[in-house]
């Protein structure tokens, strides 16, 4: 891909379905695992760069909104928990 000219579109939503319909030969996506685009049929070419998330919670909203935020965090350990055992 490198040296060829290219037009850079902003999609939302399901950026795997670009190449599908013919609005796109390719994407960069920001995904973690790639499972979408193989179920998609797509393949990757080449990885920009590794990526991770992180959930920030200032110290304030931590003492005024522990209530609603304790069971967030709970969740979403109990989700990458379940997602790890896959």
């Amino acid at each position: 891909m490198r040296g060829e000219s290219v037009e850079i579109i902003k999609l939302n939503g399901s950026v795997e379905l670009a190449p599908l319909t013919g609005l796109a030969e390719v994407i960069v996506d920001i995904v973690e695992s790639g499972r979408t685009l193989y179920e998609n049929g797509l393949d990757v070419l080449e990885t920009v760069a590794d990526i991770s998330a992180r959930l920030v919670v200032n110290r304030v909203s931590m003492k005024m909104k522990e209530e609603e935020i304790k069971p967030m965090i709970a969740k979403l350990k109990t989700t990458l928990a379940q997602e790890a055992e896959q």
